[in-house]
């Protein structure tokens, strides 16, 4: 088997470290960078670890070519679409500045390859609630901005120079690994079914339904939720389709059907036997009502194939994340 040296930015996070672990475990050398602002040390549990920023143009540099790395995949950025409303230079210094300093980092020392951790939100709020690669791009906030700024400048540079890349757009990212080595434990999280969690488990003593007047089924938003396992994957896919030759190409990462927040929140009492406190609340700034993947794409061009498209099954493994964390 193949084998590459890979750069992980981020990769003490949620999304990151399933991607690490996987890396690892099919026997790639994996270098993480972390500042761990929101990342923690012990969710890396393949290759090794250095604390740093992945804006720091000379110190990145330095990395990359001192262990020879092939490929990078970039998950470090900032998250939470109601923040980057309210302190939107923030999410502009973090993920594009960012971004702009580490492929200059990539070009000096020679990286040819490059898969960006994206997002639906470059889509905003699309005519149908359904999003394909080629819907317009049309984010209706900072965060959705400052990623699709990002596929910019990738589009750009790959225009310019050899290098190729693998754009993922997420959807919902959900779920825990099944073996309970590692989950989400952000403090302070946003995600629902996160969230919903922790009030199953008692560490939150409610939780707010933000907007139920939404013109949609049941009133409130409808996302597609994608278990973080099956997320993962696709990246190991980009990275051996870009090892073959293979051209670059944005995909969306989804099931191709989605929850919506009452319909969630059914789930995780089910899953978890307990009642939880639900609230209505006034809408957050930026959320669009749904947004659903048309995930053909990832399939034709990576054969991937999900393991977990179940939303209970998504909700079992997120909840014994929070038990076992609750547990501690």
């Amino acid at each position: 088997m193949t084998t590459d040296r890979i750069m992980v930015t981020g990769g003490a996070g949620y999304i990151g470290s399933h991607v690490v672990r996987q890396l690892g475990e099919a026997g790639h050398e994996v270098i993480v960078l972390d500042n761990l602002s929101t990342g923690f040390r012990d969710a890396v549990l393949h290759g090794q670890l250095i604390e740093g920023d992945s804006g720091d143009l000379p110190h990145v540099e330095m990395l990359l070519k001192e262990h020879r790395i092939d490929a990078v995949m970039h998950f470090a950025a900032h998250i939470v679409v109601p923040e980057s409303v309210s302190d939107p230079l923030k999410y502009y210094r973090n993920n594009t500045g960012n971004t702009r300093n580490l492929l200059e980092a990539c070009t000096r020392a020679g990286v040819r390859r490059v898969i960006f951790s994206s997002t639906a939100a470059v889509y905003g709020v699309p005519a149908n609630k359904e999003c394909a690669e080629n819907s317009p791009l049309e984010p209706i906030n900072p965060y959705g901005r400052s990623k699709l700024m990002s596929e910019w400048m990738l589009q750009d540079l790959a225009a310019a120079s050899e290098l190729r890349y693998g754009i993922l757009r997420y959807f919902n990212v959900a779920g825990a690994d099944p073996g309970g080595r590692i989950g989400q434990s952000t403090p302070l999280a946003t995600h629902l079914i996160k969230v919903a969690c922790e009030a199953a488990t008692g560490r939150r003593d409610h939780i707010d339904v933000f907007g139920t007047d939404y013109a949609t089924p049941d009133g409130t938003c409808i996302r597609d939720y994608i278990h973080v396992d099956d997320l993962a994957r696709a990246h190991l896919l980009a990275l051996e389709r870009l090892r073959n030759g293979g051209d670059s190409f944005i995909a969306n990462c989804g099931y191709g059907h989605g929850y919506s927040v009452r319909e969630v929140l059914d789930m995780v009492q089910q899953v978890s036997g307990t009642t939880l406190d639900i609230r209505a609340a006034p809408r957050r700034a930026g959320d669009p009502p749904a947004l659903i993947a048309k995930a053909e794409r990832i399939r034709a061009l990576l054969g991937w194939k999900p393991q977990h498209n179940n939303l209970e099954f998504i909700v079992a493994t997120a909840l014994a994340w929070e038990r076992q964390r609750h547990a501690q």
